[in-house]
Order: C-alpha cells, then structure tokens, then sequence
C-alpha cells in the first residue's frame, strides 16, 4: 500500500513539474508577435515589389538595435522583426518614399508579461493537485472521469438490510426454495461436508412488481450477509470494454466480502441472446455477458457467492447463461392469488389507520391479476383520498375509489356530456352488464358507471370474480368475447345504429378469437396447431433470419376462422340481451338517473326472471 501511494505521489510531482515547464513556455510566447522569417532582405524586396505601405522603427535607447514593424498594402498582416542596425532599414525606407514613423519602444506591462503567467501557473498547479488526489482516493467527483471500469454496485451490509421474509407476504412456495440458500450462507459448512454444491446462481422471473427485488433482498437479510446490488443497465457503456471490467470489478469486490449475494436486477438489459443484434460478435453488450459468463462459472465451488437475478423476459436470455453451473435454479414469482393478496393487503396496511367498513378480503376478491406493488399503490391512493378529505383513516369508499383511479382511470365528474351521449352510454354499459350477470362463467357485476374516465372511457363495468382461475376454458374465453361485444349489440337494438364508443371492445374481442385459433388450437376447422408468430419477439437480427411459421393461405384461413368465432359470439349476445330487453331498458334509466349503481340494485331488476346459464356456441 505504501509503495503504491509513494508511486501515486511520484506521478503527482512529475505532472505537476511538467504543467509547470509548459505554463512558463507558453507565458514566454504569448505576447510575442516576432516573426524569424522576415528580416532586411526581405524587406528591401517587398519594397522593390511595391507591397510596403508604411514602416514603424522602434530603435533601443543605448544601440542601434530595435524593432521594426512593416505594414503591407495588399492584405497581408503586420510584420515585427528586430534588426541590429535600425539605421540601415531607415536609409532604404527613405530611399524609396515610403512614409516611415520613429517610436519609443513600449515599456513592458507588468501585468501581461509577470502576473498573469504566474496566475494561469498556479490555477493549472491547483487543477492538476486535486484533481490526482482526488484519483489518490480512490473516489470522488474528480476521479470518475477515470473510474468507468469500476463497478457501481450499491453494497449493504448485513446490520443495514432490515427486511426479513416475514415481510414478504403472497410468496409461500418462493420463500420455501429459498431457504436452503439462507441456509448454505448461515453455515456453509454443513453443506461441503457431505460434498453438496450450492446453486450458484438463482433467476427470479415473473411479471413486474411481483416482489423480485424484494425477495432478493429479504434472503440476504435473512442471512446478514453483504448485499451487491446492480442494474443490468449499469454494465453496458459507450465505450467498449467498460462492461466487462465493470463484471471483473464487482466480483473481485464479492470475492472479498464472501460469503455474500450479487443481485442484478433487470439482467435481459445485458444477458440477452448473443447474434440477435445487427453488430455482430463485438458489440459491446455481448462482450460484457462473455465477462459474465466467465466470472459466474470461474470461482470455485464454495467461495461463498450466490448471483441473484432478476427479469420479467427470461424468454430473451442467452442460453448459456441458463445452464447448470450459472443460474442452476429458476423460480417463477408469480402474481398472487386471492389469499396471497390479501396477505399483502395486511402487510401493507399495517401502518395505515382502516375504519371498520374496509374489507381487505373483498378487495382481495375485486383486485384479480394485481401485483403486490398495484396492491400497496392501491392502499397509497387510498391513504392519499383519506387525506385529502381530511380525515385520519381510510374508508372502504377511499379504496373504491382508488380502484378506479388505479384500473379505469379518475372519474371526471365535472365533464358535459349531452343527454345523448348519455343515454347512448347507459345502454352500451347496460348491455355489458346484462351477459355479465347471465353467462356463468365470467363472474358477476360488481358496479357500472356512466361516468367519463381520465382514460378516455365514457363508463365502465366492472365485474367481481369470485375465484382465481389457473387456466381458461374455451367457453369462458366464447363468454368473454360475448361480453366484449355486449355493448355495441344493445346499442345496435336500441338506436338502429352504431358508435365509435366499441373499438376498445371489438380490439379485445378480436385479439381474443385470435389466440383461440393460434395459440390455443380451439379451433376445430384449423386443427391444434400453434401458429402463433410470436409478436412478442423484439430482435431484428432474429426475425429476419426466421421465416413465418405459415403460409399467406392458412393466414387467410386464419382470418376467416377469427371472423367466425366472432360472428357466431356476437349472434348469440344479441339474442340474451333481445330475451333481456326489459332489464336493459330499466337499467339504463337507472344509470342516467343515478350515474353509477352496485351489484344490489343491478341485480334487483332480475327478480322474477328465469335466468338461462346454459349458453353453447359451436365453433
């Protein structure tokens, strides 16, 4: 250490005697206008030419010598040279008549030729002494300029990492195939000595905010280990080579703070496929995961490291980051079911007052396919609504709300909208409403509304299913579809016309049909065959080297079977809501009169009625 800060502080005198030498050179010229090439011979011969227009004599006050300064005639700049006899350059300026002026040499500007050079000395002395013990440090602003191999990984230690699995709520089964590694990183030693190699690497994926970040950070305070956090983002640069030294960097750092945890969030930003760019193999993100590749399958079995990824696009990841060895184990962190987001819910209200009226189950029931993070900015808006009506806890009525504001967008209230639009609305969201209730198998109606939304809806309805379901069965997708054209179907019965108010609902219902036929092979007419194009698929260089899974006849088929489906659904709505018309006409003007109704009063305007759920559609 010693012989590298006297090697740093050798290095910091050189540079600075070197600025020194180049200040005082640079000073010593700056005024100077003198010219080496111009001298009396060349004078005289410019006289002869006729280019001379004036010349300027400064003679010394002791001997002949001095300056001369020679101005031209024909645009070239003045000429300063100094002469050892002034006499000489006056007799053959007089000779040929050109006007010639005597003047006393300027005295010197103690300003310009001593302080200033002295100044700009000491400003470059300062600049270049702070700027090398600022890279003596080891850090700092000045020193980052130099520091773009160094890795940003953020390290926490275990004593400042307080989150424990407890909190992590809705992630049993994950937190379950994560305590064998809690376990290894607590004692290591049971493990080697019956010879059993812990994953090296663990790779959560699962949509965003499902809790990644969070149950990384939950098993190294578990553990109270070092915690290295990255992002993958943070590996790549401009410049090449940076993202490699930046791998080297922060395992060497690992390696001294073992045993530990890497966490690279966000790795597809520096883990993707190799030769699905248009750089070929010297871009500077496959460089980066070649480093990455070597590092995590290059330090020994039981060194104490476990790299911890995250990613909600492992289907982009290069397989050679995937094998046994790198990341060994892949746990999905799926969205939470009902009971999983009620858990949350609890976790997340611990600190935030709820009047009795809040029914954490029952939003559990209504937020379907929510994150744990749509979960806790829920309850947040909801705090925020409490808030701002200036009350200290929060009502089941701050939580509605909030799920409008979160899933449909804010209530605009305040909008004028004529009493056609209205009634056209009424009868759009009345007919949605109507196949919600009837079908069986896409739960019943939760609350509708014909008030405009900050999303550009001019109502909505919302349904409120009852159970999570694992897979879809083609007559609840048929009943989706259903529903999706509901809307334009009782504006088609009531008006005898249509509006743009259904594009939103035909766009759904069509992508629906569409997956029915490609990907799930629900059709009978095309077979169970995939013939999905994978849209989701973001390489150039891959999709150009890949041909379509079908020919232009079958996507034409294709068509033709979507059209079908869709046709027949939208034939089959219309003949529940015509048997219904009674309910749809009473419940829209309910809706203009109430502007939003709940499940009770919706479902009041059936009594007496026979519902038919047997509802077939042959596709």
């Amino acid at each position: 250490m010693n012989k590298s800060r006297n090697f740093n502080s050798i290095i910091v005198i050189a540079m600075i005697l070197l600025a020194f030498v180049v200040v005082i050179q640079y000073s010593s010229n700056l005024f100077s206008s003198s010219s080496d090439v111009y001298n009396v011979s060349t004078l005289q011969s410019d006289m002869e030419q006729g280019s001379i227009n004036n010349v300027v004599i400064m003679p010394n006050a002791e001997t002949p010598t001095g300056a001369v300064k020679v101005s031209f005639n024909n645009g070239k700049n003045d000429v300063v040279f100094y002469s050892t006899d002034v006499t000489v350059v006056e007799s053959l300026v007089n000779d040929k008549g050109i006007r010639l002026e005597v003047k006393d040499i300027p005295s010197e500007n103690v300003l310009i030729n001593g302080i200033i050079p002295i100044i700009v000395g000491l400003v470059v002395l300062v600049f270049m002494y702070s700027m090398m013990m600022g890279i003596q440090a080891g850090g700092g602003g000045n020193s980052k300029m130099l520091n773009f191999g160094k890795s940003r990984a953020k390290m926490s230690t275990g004593e400042e990492n307080n989150i424990k699995l407890d909190d992590v709520a809705g992630l049993k089964e994950e937190k379950e195939q994560l305590a064998e590694i809690i376990e290894f990183l607590k004692d290591p030693g049971k493990f080697t000595k019956v010879g059993a190699r812990i994953p090296k690497g663990v790779l959560l994926e699962g949509a965003p905010g499902t809790g990644k970040t969070l149950l990384a950070k939950a098993v190294a305070g578990e553990a109270g280990v070092p915690f290295f956090i990255i992002s993958g983002s943070d590996f790549v640069e401009m410049f090449v080579g940076v993202g490699a030294s930046r791998v080297r960097d922060l395992f060497a750092d690992a390696k001294k703070n073992a045993p530990c945890i890497i966490f690279i969030d966000e790795i597809d930003a520096v883990a993707r496929r190799r030769g699905t760019g248009m750089g070929g193999g010297h871009d500077e993100r496959e460089q980066t995961l070649n480093q990455m590749l070597v590092e995590m399958d290059g330090f020994g079995t039981n060194e104490g490291i476990i790299v911890m990824a995250a990613t909600n696009r492992v289907d982009i990841l290069d397989p050679a980051i995937m094998r046994p060895g790198r990341f060994d184990r892949k746990i999905t962190v799926a969205r939470p079911d009902v009971g999983g987001r009620e858990e949350i819910l609890k976790v997340h209200a611990r600190n935030k007052p709820l009047s009795e009226d809040v029914d954490l189950k029952k939003v559990a029931q209504t937020t379907a396919g929510f994150t744990g993070a749509d979960l806790e900015n829920l309850l947040n808006e909801s705090a925020i609504n409490a808030a701002m009506d200036n009350r200290q806890f929060i009502k089941q009525d701050d939580v509605e709300k909030a799920f409008i504001q979160v899933g449909i967008g804010t209530e605009k209230r305040s909008r004028i909208i004529s009493d056609k639009e209205k009634k056209i609305t009424a009868y759009h969201e009345a007919g949605h409403a109507i196949l919600f209730h009837v079908l069986p198998e896409v739960g019943p109606v939760h609350t509708i509304s014909i008030i405009p939304t900050g999303l550009g809806a001019a109502g909505y309805t919302m349904p409120l299913p009852e159970k999570d379901e694992m897979f879809i069965t083609k007559k609840r997708m048929l009943e989706d579809i259903m529903v999706s054209l509901g809307g334009r179907i009782a504006e088609e019965i009531i008006f005898g016309d249509i509006t743009t108010g259904a594009s939103s609902d035909i766009k759904k219902a069509t992508q629906e049909a569409r997956n029915m036929v490609t990907k799930y092979g629900m059709s009978e007419n095309l077979g169970v065959i995939n013939y999905d194009e994978n849209e989701e698929d973001v390489f150039i260089g891959y999709d150009i080297s890949h041909s379509k899974k079908h020919s232009e006849f079958m996507a034409g088929e294709i068509d033709k079977e979507v059209k079908m489906i869709i046709d027949k659904c939208y034939a089959k709505a219309k003949e529940i809501i015509l048997q219904y018309e009674s309910v749809l006409h009473s419940s829209a003007n309910l809706l203009i009169e109430k502007e939003k109704i709940g499940r009770e009063e919706f479902e009041a305007l059936f009594e007496g009625m026979d519902i038919t759920t047997d509802v077939e559609i042959e596709i």
